[in-house]
């Protein structure tokens, strides 16, 4: 059964929620009175369709109906999750949780995406307090898996996680409130700091964030703070580390609790180097810079099983497995990631081959040549391929590959793969795949075993039956 996701308050971080549950295959009503609001939301929302799926190597969800609702007494009905994301002031937030309570199933919960109040002060004056708790994003929230959950004293915080993980996020319980919670704690700490090096003449905008995204931003984005830490300590671990830098601390390196004052020429010195620094650019066309260079970054962790990488391959193993009995068989069905582009923006011709290795694989998982076989020392090498491409394939379209096994007899297993454009069927490319069955240990061509020959040659004998 489809659900259902009621988002109150539609910018850019309301907007990101509603993009990431729609994608998961949510339907999603959006409420939000602001006569440009649903422009905004689809601009986010088209954002979101172009980059989130690159993230993964396996086909999303069916991606489920996103619309503007015309009350919000008409969005929160019948809602399995609430999202408020209205602005960041404790008494419109009240009123609209209040009007919410009026409104929703009893049980549904209602989750706040405030990046600064505790749960307790959400809950003042709720019917049913129990189920309103933070659940604190980061933008672009369809990207980035971390969501803060604050559950107070009272919670419903497994259920509420057991959704966040279902559309790929990766919660964070923290269990004592704190205003701000943990990680704009640390944003806070270094955006006073900044403010002073740029009120100081110390630093410019970009030079900052040279500082960061070339150092250590790159270090934070992997293996955190205490970690990051942990190893510059050596072998002696982190005990040398704090014994070597501890010291440090009492010196007036930093200006954190002494806040500048925000006044216009500060304001205006912030405004303009920014400027500069954007180098004529608006904001959509960072906003796409953004998103390649995160899918880019996270598929480079995900292949190394790390970070933010090892929770979207986690979630792609729950993504559901392709029909392995069709025929053709569907063998490959994803999305071209940026990372696979060349300088003409289309896909490089080193990465049809993986495309045709992986849909190989699916082959012989399907014979019953997966990794226990591989472990146990035998496989199929690919001896010959003859790779045509017959159209272009850019960064971010979909795309199904189609695979049919012409020859199973003896040592061989021919396959010949059709990648097609998943949105209208058209033919980008086709391989023709000659394999050999080998030994591992002798390194040298051999029988399959029994059980995968018996496989390999009914699913031949299939092909040709339904082919002819």
């Amino acid at each position: 059964m489809t659900k259902k996701a009621a988002i109150i308050g539609g910018g850019v971080i309301g907007g990101g929620w509603a993009a990431r549950f729609a994608l998961m295959g949510w339907e999603v009503a959006v409420y939000d009175p602001a006569p440009d609001a649903e422009a905004k939301l689809r601009a986010v929302y088209a954002g979101a369709e172009r980059a989130l799926p690159m993230l993964y190597d396996r086909a999303l969800p069916k991606a489920g109906t996103l619309r503007m609702a015309a009350t919000l007494e008409e969005a929160v009905a019948d809602a399995d999750w609430i999202q408020e994301s209205v602005p960041e002031r404790l008494e419109i937030k009240h009123a609209v949780f209040a009007q919410i309570e009026a409104a929703c199933p009893p049980d549904t919960i209602i989750g706040s995406s405030t990046s600064g109040f505790k749960p307790s002060e959400l809950q003042q004056g709720a019917r049913n307090p129990n189920r309103v708790i933070v659940t604190h994003p980061f933008n672009p929230v369809y990207l980035l898996p971390l969501v803060e959950v604050v559950p107070g004293p009272a919670t419903v915080a497994a259920q509420a996680e057991d959704i966040l993980r279902s559309i790929g996020m990766a919660p964070l319980r923290i269990n004592a409130e704190i205003d701000a919670h943990i990680a704009d704690r640390f944003l806070e700490a270094v955006w006073r700091e900044a403010l002073w090096l740029v009120r100081d003449d110390i630093a410019t905008t970009e030079e900052i964030d040279e500082a960061i995204r070339l150092g250590f931003g790159l270090r934070w984005a992997q293996m955190g703070l205490f970690e990051t830490y942990r190893i510059a300590g050596g072998e002696a671990g982190m005990k040398h580390f704090i014994a070597q830098f501890g010291p440090a601390l009492a010196w007036p390196w930093t200006k954190l609790m002494d806040v500048p004052e925000l006044d216009d020429a500060l304001i205006d010195k912030i405004a303009s180097q920014s400027d500069a620094q954007a180098k004529g650019l608006g904001i959509r066309d960072l906003e796409r810079l953004r998103d390649d260079n995160l899918v880019t970054m996270m598929r480079g962790l995900k292949a190394r099983g790390a970070a933010a990488g090892s929770h979207i391959a986690a979630h792609e193993a729950t993504l559901p497995d392709l029909d392995a009995d069709a025929v053709p068989m569907i063998t490959v069905s994803r999305t071209v990631p940026i990372d696979w582009t060349d300088m003409n923006n289309h896909m490089n011709e080193g990465r049809y081959g993986q495309v045709f290795s992986d849909a190989a694989e699916a082959v012989m998982a399907a014979v019953g040549a997966d990794q226990a076989y591989v472990d146990a020392g035998n496989s199929f090498f690919t001896v010959e391929t003859t790779v045509k491409y017959l159209a272009e394939t850019v960064a971010g379209e979909a795309f199904t590959v189609a695979t049919r096994v012409t020859q199973g007899e003896g040592k061989k297993l021919r396959c010949f793969h059709e990648m097609r454009r998943a949105s209208d069927g058209e033919v980008l490319a086709t391989c023709d795949q000659m394999m050999v069955h080998v030994s591992l240990e002798t390194r040298r061509s051999a029988l399959p075993l029994p059980h995968v020959q018996a496989a390999v040659e009914a699913l031949a004998a299939r092909h040709a039956e339904v082919s002819a």
